[in-house]
């Protein structure tokens, strides 16, 4: 049979766990519907999950249809769970990605569709919710190709083949002397992702279904995969006392027993159908598994042949305090390390000083989940203090930075070139460097320590983004030079160059949310006068058909509009509605007032020096960032601007 991984993702509530209940349902997997809204839901059994009426962790079943064996890994559709779903789109086949026909592309929508881009998954759409009153076929699709991508088409339509050939020229010219395609064609131009096929339906009321199942079928393909071992580890949960470790692999075939990381064996693998699981001795390539007796691995890792995934994109924008009220700190501590294993984007900090316990989180709603989860779980009864933002810092110029390691006996100099990177790129790492120049070993320390520290800025202290550091240049002895002595000139290396644009190069970066404010007619001046005063911008508003209420669509920072949402319930009666997404890090607002709030001397912060060290009379002395340029060994490649 074919054997496809396919995850299902979309905005909350536009009906993503309803679509699984009825592939399930339809493929005979299920004998009896599950409703989401009355906690029945084969693919949300956890208690929570059943409380709120949302998923929030990812969650496998499997089903056959005709000759496809499908895996389904249904994902969290909150916003705030986004880093969770992002997990399981680097091991997924195709994405169902699901669309509600009476809300469209709505703002996570965006989000999700530029992380599959990002992964490059082929995507299937399923519109669903095509028996509400006012859905539009027409409009639907419309709207997907506005807003999404032009490849998107209806599948169900009788001319589809012929939109299908208009995404590309050569299958066009083929197209036009066949009059047809053949479904090799296009399931190659699915894999290519210029073609996204559209279906259209009722998950709730079972329409559309056999249709949707008939074209994943038909126009999906199975990966070829090699013959040696690989898996990608892309969850981690604790069943009980039990850690599990979700893979998929992706070479080969994983066996019961096998020796997988850190010497550590596969105790069981279990193959998970909802909540109940069956036990096997093997798995092959393209099935995932749960795998017990691993105590090290982490969401991204490759086992055997296969890579680690890229950091991932979706990064958290708050940071929260936790008051323990009368727990015990350090069990606290535990629980939350636990929950930090399952979702390393917490970044739980622990100041032993301050007796202090600070998380990281995307908003509100992850932190309710977090607090009910500590007491559910570990019978802790918390609360989190006031939220602040997590700020980013990144350079505006380029310039050359040296560092310079040279107490007795030890020996190093190290030039990168620090440039700015787009919008959104984070920390590239890269050589360009001569071997005459430095040996590769060398360089290889240089370009392991650059990956292998968080580098942070000398406005606040925050971390460093959308930078690309190269090296250009370097100096080692034969004698004298270890591999520590890099490590110690490439950071202070970075950091001197970082202290050279300080004042002239420099920018202090907030998150931004991209906002969709509803609000009665009546209230739109008070709208756009308090985005305003958050210091947003907004499109021309918009009348919804048939209503009284307007769309404000627009941008703003997360710093100002946190906590909108309940004064816009006040002022409008519960009419209004706010809904935000996480676009990105931009320029902050207000700089120049966080910086002097901060008060962050970077030349006190020791574990992050921008100074050098050379040596002298047999001994090492500290040299001044400012001063290293007329002590290096090596001359500058680039001119220092001021």
């Amino acid at each position: 049979m074919k054997q496809i991984v396919t995850g299902i993702v979309a905005h909350v509530d536009a009906g993503k766990t309803t679509l699984s209940e009825a592939l399930l349902y339809q493929t005979g997997a299920l004998r009896k519907l599950g409703r989401v809204d009355k906690g029945s839901a084969f693919l949300d059994p956890d208690a929570l999950e059943k409380k709120r009426g949302i998923t929030i962790f990812s969650h496998q079943a499997n089903l056959q249809y005709q000759d496809l064996k499908l895996t389904l890994l249904d994902t969290p559709g909150h916003v705030d769970f986004a880093s969770q779903t992002e997990q399981v789109l680097s091991v997924l086949d195709y994405a169902i990605l699901v669309v509600s026909a009476t809300d469209g592309v709505q703002g996570y929508t965006r989000t999700l569709w530029r992380l599959l881009g990002h992964y490059q998954v082929p995507t299937f759409i399923f519109v669903n919710k095509m028996d509400a009153i006012g859905a539009d076929r027409q409009k639907v699709l419309t709207d997907l190709q506005n807003n999404l991508a032009n490849g998107c088409i209806d599948f169900e339509s009788d001319n589809f083949n012929e939109e299908v050939a208009m995404t590309d020229d050569d299958v066009l010219e083929q197209f036009l002397d066949n009059g047809e395609l053949e479904d090799t064609t296009v399931q190659k131009l699915i894999q290519q992702r210029k073609v996204f096929p559209c279906f259209f339906g009722s998950a709730l009321k079972m329409e559309g279904i056999e249709e949707f199942l008939q074209g994943v079928q038909r126009f999906s393909t199975e990966n070829n995969y090699p013959e040696e071992f690989g898996a990608k580890v892309f969850k981690i949960s604790h069943a009980g006392n039990e850690r599990l470790t979700w893979v998929k692999v992706t070479g080969g075939s994983l066996e019961n027993k096998a020796v997988l990381y850190n010497d550590q064996k596969a105790n069981q693998l279990r193959v998970y159908d909802g909540s109940k699981f069956d036990l096997t001795q093997n798995l092959v390539a393209g099935e995932v598994c749960a795998v017990t007796g691993l105590s090290d691995t982490y969401p991204g890792l490759g086992l055997g042949k296969q890579i680690n995934s890229e950091k991932p994109t979706i990064q958290p924008v708050l940071n929260f305090a936790l008051d323990p009220k009368d727990n015990d700190i350090h069990q606290c501590l535990e629980a939350l390390r636990q929950l930090e294993d399952e979702d390393p984007q917490l970044h739980v900090q622990w100041s032993s000083h301050l007796q202090e316990i600070r998380i990281q989180v995307m908003g509100q709603v992850q932190l309710e989940i977090i607090q009910q989860l500590l007491l559910d779980r570990f019978n802790l009864d918390v609360s989190f203090g006031e939220g602040s933002i997590l700020y980013k810092e990144t350079i505006t110029r380029s310039i050359e930075a040296v560092g310079h390691f040279e107490p007795l006996r030890h020996y190093s100099e190290v030039h990168l070139l620090l440039e700015p990177g787009s919008v959104g790129s984070g920390l590239k790492f890269t050589s360009n460097c001569s071997l005459d120049i430095l040996a590769s070993n060398w360089q290889h320390q240089v370009l392991s320590n650059l990956q292998s520290k968080e580098h942070l800025g000398v406005l606040i202290g925050a971390p460093i983004t959308d930078m690309k550091i190269t090296l250009i240049g370097g100096k080692a002895s034969n004698v004298h030079s270890v591999g520590g002595d890099f490590k110690e000139a490439t950071w202070r290396a970075v950091r001197q160059g970082l202290m050279e644009l300080r004042n002239t190069g420099s920018q202090l970066l907030e998150p931004w949310y991209q906002f969709r404010l509803e609000v009665p007619q009546d209230q739109v001046g008070r709208a756009m006068n308090d985005i305003q005063q958050m210091n947003g911008t907004f499109e021309t508003p918009e009348m919804v058909d048939g209503s009284d209420l307007t769309i404000i669509s627009g941008t703003a920072p997360v710093a100002t509009m946190q906590g909108y949402s309940q004064t816009v319930n006040s002022y409008t009666h519960g009419l209004g509605n706010l809904e935000c997404v996480v676009l990105g890090y931009q320029a902050c607002h207000n700089a120049e007032e966080i910086i002097e709030n901060k008060d962050y001397d970077p030349l006190s912060d020791l574990e992050n020096t921008p100074d050098s060290v050379f040596c002298a009379h047999g001994a090492g002395y500290p040299v001044p960032w400012d001063e290293v340029p007329q002590m290096a060994h090596m001359p500058y490649l680039y001119p220092i601007k001021k």
